[in-house]
């Protein structure tokens, strides 16, 4: 953007987060309507903020991330149940056996590795927030590691001048 473009009174930025935010609610609703069975090697890391409105998650596991969560959805996920606000899941976390609820508003990022897909979310954060470092995907499934290419990566990260 140039310094000499007014600021737009019509918040693109909020729009097209909130389309690309759709994207991930199809593809959980294309999953849970095929029986919570992922085609193919498809599998998918969702990061999401842990104190967002709408967010449930066990006391436990709020306590270990108290700002932002990465989950794996791959071989033990069950109950996958999509509307169009958000999300929920059952997953296990060191053996124990966890309901999770996301609103796609919480969600900060998406990733399928199995096709170097990824969608990045700007977060709505307060003036005094800000991103603080988190535990890496702890819900009992294997780990893999996103392409390094950066091939089939979607980031918004709209600024609006102040």
């Amino acid at each position: 953007m140039s310094d000499g473009l007014p600021d737009s009174l019509i918040p693109y930025d909020e729009i097209v987060q909130e389309a690309l935010r759709a994207v991930v609610g199809r593809v959980l609703g294309s999953v849970a309507d095929g029986g919570g069975d992922l085609p193919g090697e498809h599998h998918f890391y969702i990061t999401f903020k842990t104190r967002a409105p709408g967010v449930d998650i066990p006391k436990r596991l709020l306590e270990r991330f108290p700002d932002e969560m990465t989950i794996v959805l791959q071989n033990r996920f069950w109950d996958l149940t999509v509307d169009e606000a958000k999300f929920s899941v059952g997953l296990s976390f060191n053996q124990v056996p966890s309901k999770l609820t996301i609103p796609y508003s919480a969600i900060t990022g998406f990733h399928d590795p199995a096709v170097a897909f990824e969608l990045r979310f700007q977060a709505q954060e307060g003036p005094n927030d800000g991103p603080t470092e988190h535990d890496e995907a702890e819900n009992d499934g294997p780990t893999v590691v996103p392409a390094e290419d950066g091939s089939n990566v979607v980031s918004v990260d709209f600024k609006r001048k102040k």
